[in-house]
């Protein structure tokens, strides 16, 4: 297999021939954008292998979630965008003949071994921004291409339409067309650092566009090109604070009015992706004109751009031709318990499971706007080296790292030091999130391991990536927590 990951062959290739040589395989993943991603590419190439399988998702996988899986039938299981954090408990399980575990995952390993394990990590590439859980189950299903016997029928997608996962005509023997999903899987786990994917992730991104199925180029870095009015498109793009056009509606308005464009069609605004190129020059080029009169400095100037990552085979117009707007809609349905919404958008349903999935996402969009006034209205406590705040149960526990990450830099809410948020989880236990930024992983920040530790030093456990990760812990255990990741943090940033 000449595999978009060469670091991964052997792994991939060993992986692949076990759930070949399984009768069934009971497929078990995370709930958010990378998760949801990595289960349909899953499920599709397993499909296509002719290989029986079970769809389940778990929010967190613990100590229940795994036994379970492990009171289950099912001989073999295959764990997507997590597992690699839980593989000791995964086996003892193993151990005591429960299943079989094979792993796609990118969060830092537990101490232990297993023999089908598919981890970046364990082969010198970094999990938080080379390669996500979607890209360690996109070089899996290559390699299940790869070794088994059955060739798909071209005309049938794996939800059993006329179109496969990522809305392409036809279906790919060699699984590449699946490069779509591992996009936007990466993308929704924050892996375009800068504005573009690195590493792994680019040779994922190269098979894609060599398969049909995604295009990039430099563009605006903006959310919402392919959906928002061009005047919210404005008003919203705060990443790059354009003073008298961010958060100023009126502005924004003035602003293209006094742009020499057709800017509406029928009595609507156009959206971005319907402008013509000479049009998105004009624009962009009286966006940095603004910028740079306002004296927005040019290393933020520079932020305007960044590479797009478009799923050429969806429609003009939709959330899911851009991977970041894509990647939102999942992370939507997940964070409402409806996986199954998300994984049936990703596997071609585009009638009930889509109208579903955009309808939890105005609901996403409302409860996040309210998170966000909520903590930029009550602030955040400053420790010396973190700032956190606890939302009790006004935010929900499935999105409050959301909104602490796009908090920060609010009134109140520093980019220079780490923040943790608290939001209840059920009677005895609270949610524990926290967002850094990469800058301040360049220097030294892993968040995975702030969390891991101080959650276990209060009787909790937790985990994830440098700049995002999470942890559960006892009520009336968060001051001890944060004191512990107050010093933590100062360690490493020291």
């Amino acid at each position: 297999m000449a595999g978009p990951v060469p670091e991964l062959e052997d792994r991939s290739t060993t992986c692949a021939k076990r759930l070949c040589e399984a009768d069934r395989v009971l497929l078990a993943s995370h709930i958010d954008a990378d998760g949801l991603t990595s289960a349909a590419i899953a499920a599709t190439a397993l499909e296509r292998a002719e290989i029986p399988f079970e769809t389940v998702f778990e929010k967190q996988l613990d100590e229940d979630a795994i036994a379970d899986i492990a009171a289950t039938s099912y001989e073999t299981v295959l764990f997507t965008d997590f597992g690699s954090g839980q593989l000791d408990i995964i086996g003892d399980h193993e151990d005591a003949g429960d299943f079989t575990p094979v792993i796609a995952d990118h969060h830092q390993p537990a101490d232990r071994e297993t023999a089908y394990h598919l981890n970046p990590l364990l082969f010198g590439l970094n999990g938080a921004s080379e390669l996500s859980g979607a890209g360690a189950s996109y070089v899996l299903a290559r390699a299940l291409a790869d070794v088994s016997d059955s060739t798909p029928d071209p005309d049938v997608a794996a939800d059993g339409g006329t179109v496969t996962a990522s809305g392409a005509a036809n279906a790919r023997a060699d699984n590449c067309d699946l490069a779509a999903l591992a996009v936007v899987g990466a993308v929704g786990d924050m892996q375009a650092a800068g504005g573009e994917l690195h590493g792994a992730n680019q040779g994922i991104v190269d098979e894609g566009v060599a398969a049909g199925v995604l295009e990039t180029g430099k563009d605006l870095a903006l959310y919402g090109k392919q959906t928002r009015p061009l005047p919210k498109l404005l008003e919203y793009a705060s990443d790059v604070h354009i003073p008298g056009i961010s958060n100023d509606e009126n502005g924004a308005l003035r602003f293209l009015d006094g742009l020499d464009l057709e800017l509406k069609r029928n009595g609507e605004w156009r959206r971005w992706a319907g402008l013509t190129f000479d049009e998105k020059q004009t624009v962009a080029s009286a966006l940095v004109r603004r910028a740079v009169s306002s004296g927005v400095p040019a290393k933020k100037i520079d932020q305007l751009v960044s590479t797009a990552y478009v799923l050429s085979e969806e429609p003009v117009g939709t959330e899911l031709r851009d991977a970041s707007e894509f990647s939102t809609l999942l992370n939507a349905t997940a964070r409402y318990e409806r996986a199954d919404v998300g994984l049936g958008v990703c596997l071609g349903d585009r009638e009930g499971a889509l109208e579903r999935a955009r309808q939890l996402l105005r609901e996403h969009r409302r409860n996040l706007s309210n998170g966000i006034d909520l903590v930029t209205r009550e602030g955040a406590t400053q420790k010396e080296h973190v700032q956190w705040f606890h939302a009790s149960d006004e935010i929900r526990e499935t999105i409050v790292g959301i909104v602490a990450g796009m908090a920060m830099g609010n009134a109140g809410i520093s980019r220079s030091k780490p923040i943790i948020a608290f939001a209840e989880k059920n009677d005895e236990e609270v949610k524990v999130s926290s967002r850094g930024t990469h800058s301040l992983v360049r220097q030294g920040l892993d968040l995975s391991v702030v969390m891991g530790e101080a959650s276990r030093a209060v009787g909790g456990d937790g985990g994830g990536h440098d700049v995002a990760a999470g942890a559960t812990v006892p009520k009336g255990k968060e001051e001890a927590f944060v004191e512990h990741a107050d010093e933590i943090v100062g360690e490493q940033l020291s």
